[in-house]
């Protein structure tokens, strides 16, 4: 697709300090973000507001998906010390919700749940007022690791699902869509006090009619918050933008899901699994 973006797709760049504040800050505590590493395009208003969702366990991930900026490679050694400087960035930055991410690390025996647990723990300690998400990958599938993160009791865990069934040879060949719909599920078996998240991509050839049908998978896996946004392809050599959604249309989607019971929906153009995550942890659905 070699259309120029639409105008709902374009955005107004507007410089704050804050910006090199929180900047200078992570580099300072040699923290990553999905911000960054990503390349979304909240990244500007999100450090000129104070906040960051935080890339825990390195930069290079072990899958291969094709829709995704985040670097590939040989992963890097587990930083044990990278916790405490979560931690203190998010009682520095004063956040009332937190969202911690990662890299997929198939190469450690638990994932990364362990590493995940810890960060919940030493944000507790340094930030207890403070709300925390963590948005993971799917382990495998590995049961035990999911356990242990939930056994830390974040408010919130988020597995993104990302795209239609059927795309996923194509989008996500290394991940399993059912799979990841057996993790949502597993979230509410092991403590039903913690929200499931989850969140997909549009414009990358699915069909209004299998957006709906995912939207009921999640619900059936009893899913309490769901994000939709356009995909917007990093590079010419990720998977192309099939098409660019309307607005219009993401106010059907959101319709849609708030039809069939999510506590919250988030659905337009700039949506992003993170953007403005507390918002919709606060708000009074929830």
């Amino acid at each position: 697709m070699n259309e120029q973006k639409p105008d709902w797709l374009k955005i107004r760049v507007s410089y704050s300090p804050k910006i090199n504040e929180v900047s200078e800050m992570l580099k300072a505590l040699n923290l990553h973000t999905v911000c960054q590493e990503a390349n979304c395009p909240n990244a500007m208003e999100c450090f000129g507001k104070r906040t960051a969702t935080f890339m825990i366990l390195g930069r290079e991930c072990t899958r291969q998906c094709t829709f995704c900026n985040v670097s590939k490679g040989h992963p890097m050694l587990v930083d044990e010390d990278e916790p405490a400087r979560v931690a203190k960035a998010a009682a520095e930055l004063d956040l009332k919700h937190v969202v911690v991410t990662s890299v997929t690390r198939d190469d450690l025996p638990d994932g990364g749940a362990g590493h995940f647990a810890r960060v919940i723990e030493e944000v507790k300690k340094t930030s207890p007022a403070t709300a925390i998400e963590v948005l993971i990958p799917d382990f495998e599938g590995d049961k035990e690791a999911l356990a242990v993160v939930a056994a830390a009791k974040p408010q919130v865990i988020n597995h993104n699902i990302e795209t239609v069934k059927r795309l996923y040879p194509s989008v996500r060949p290394i991940a399993d869509y059912d799979r990841s719909l057996e993790l949502i599920q597993r979230v509410k078996e092991l403590d039903p006090s913690i929200y499931s998240k989850s969140g997909l991509m549009v414009g990358l050839g699915e069909t209004p009619d299998e957006v709906e049908e995912l939207l009921k998978d999640l619900r059936k896996s009893d899913c309490d918050i769901v994000t939709i946004g356009q995909y917007l392809a990093p590079s010419a050599l990720h998977h192309p933008v099939v098409e660019y959604v309307t607005p219009e249309q993401f106010e059907k989607y959101k319709l849609l899901a708030e039809g069939m019971g999510f506590r919250h929906v988030a659905s337009s153009p700039l949506v992003r699994s993170s953007y403005h995550a507390g918002e919709a942890f606060s708000n009074d659905s929830i």
